[in-house]
């Protein structure tokens, strides 16, 4: 680690040692990565991958956050973030449509919000999405009816080597909360997003009546991960959950949400193992009494 830290200290990146992720999590939860890195550009992001790669150090790749649980041991290794890898533009225009080209690192609402400002309509529904492009392309992120796949044209990628590569939407295998980046062998870098022109006043209106449908549903002024499992086939799992009668059930600092039962929230100094043992009480309860297999929707990462 420490040649890592020595070579690592020559590329653009803020660069720090013992890190706590909880100040990196929206669940405020985690243990510390043994080195946290904060490339200012995608050419530092891939000299960061091509480096580790090389002294054979572990790297773990995040956004924002938002749908990330760090175990309380912390991270061995390397933490690389994108979140200071922000850059967006208008790459194309056409009649009727528009390419946006954005990094990794920008935040779902700002990218939806730029698409607005420049009257394109389609990500309306990531407006309160909290995570990065990156983390929403791995996840394929979807909201009200759409999702981020349908709008891909193409993006720039490396593998954990630092080797980069171009792939088509058509080739990003997205599916339901899925996409050839959950494998972990590789990484988004940047996104053309080819969208529709609207008018700025409908999607304006549209955007807030779905930010006023959070607000009322969900309990965004707590610590979660959002969505902590993902929609069993033929169910939903919040309504799962509510029905057997779980809401409001604590370990600990995690607690069932009792505004919407498909979010575990941290009411106050929650670890990792009280959410992950939240979490397997609910699945096995779930599983009890309607027979239906509930799956973690939030990543985890580190050591016990």
């Amino acid at each position: 680690m420490d040649g890592f830290l020595e070579k690592a200290c020559e590329i653009d990146a803020q660069i720090l040692k013992n890190e706590r992720m909880s100040a990196h999590t929206s669940f405020h939860i985690g243990g510390p990565a043994d080195i946290f890195a904060q490339p200012v550009s995608v050419d530092a992001l891939i000299k960061l991958l091509k480096l580790a790669a090389d002294l054979g150090v572990h790297v773990e790749l995040v956004g924002a956050g938002t749908n990330l649980l760090v175990r309380d041991g912390g991270v061995r290794g390397v933490v690389i973030s994108t979140r200071r890898l922000c850059g967006v533009k208008i790459a194309e225009c056409g009649s009727g449509y528009a390419v946006i080209e954005a990094e990794c690192g920008v935040p779902l609402p700002s990218l939806a919000v730029f698409a607005r400002e420049n009257s394109l309509s389609g990500l309306e529904f990531a407006q309160g999405i909290p995570g990065t492009l990156g983390g929403a392309l791995c996840m394929n992120a979807g909201a009200y009816g759409g999702v981020i796949g349908e709008l891909v044209e193409s993006v720039y990628c490396c593998d954990l080597s630092g080797n980069a590569f171009m792939k088509t939407g058509a080739e990003l295998e997205f599916g339901y909360r899925k996409s050839v980046f959950s494998r972990g062998d590789s990484v988004a870098l940047s996104t053309r997003i080819r969208l529709v022109r609207g008018e700025k006043d409908d999607i304006s209106a549209l955007m807030e009546s779905y930010a006023a449908r959070r607000r009322e549903t969900q309990p965004l002024d707590m610590p979660s991960a959002g969505s902590t499992f993902k929609r069993p086939e033929g169910h939903f799992a919040g309504k799962l959950i509510s029905d057997a009668g779980l809401k409001g059930t604590t370990v600990g600092g995690a607690q069932v949400s009792r505004k919407h039962a498909g979010f575990v929230v941290n009411i106050g100094n929650a670890t990792a193992a009280d959410v992950l043992n939240l979490c397997g009480i609910v699945a096995d309860e779930v599983k009890r009494k309607f027979d239906v297999e509930l799956e973690r929707e939030i990543r985890v990462i580190g050591e016990d």
